[in-house]
């Protein structure tokens, strides 16, 4: 009897299981036996958290470009400035929003394109 229903066990949680990963879609085969198998979809688990990483750098990275040509350099490094002679937290923003040379080139390389668009 133990062992019927360790069984029973098992087998719900199994199926609890695999209900969970049928929630984010499914597929249907119809097997050689004329059986129609319903299996869930393979999802790439470790992938989604670095894309949402990269998806927000990259995010980031076009927010700081765009602010760089629209609002112009050396206006941005002014602003920049208030924000160096700040708080901790402050100065922090100040040393990630800083102009790089990448971020510089970008922006002189897209203004021309951008600058109609935006104003």
């Amino acid at each position: 009897m133990v062992e019927t229903h360790d069984h029973f066990v098992k087998r719900l949680t199994l199926l609890g299981r695999k209900h969970q990963q049928m929630t984010h879609g499914y597929t249907t085969k119809v097997g050689k036996d004329g059986l129609i198998v319903v299996r869930p979809k393979r999802t790439a688990r470790n992938a989604s958290g670095l894309k949402v990483v990269g998806l927000a750098l990259a995010l980031f990275l076009t927010l700081k470009l765009l602010m760089v040509i629209v609002v112009g350099p050396a206006s941005y490094q002014e602003r920049l400035g208030g924000l160096e002679n700040g708080t901790g937290i402050e100065k922090a923003g100040a040393y990630v929003m800083a102009i790089d040379p990448v971020t510089q080139a970008v922006a002189d390389f897209l203004a021309p394109y951008l600058l109609p668009v935006l104003k």
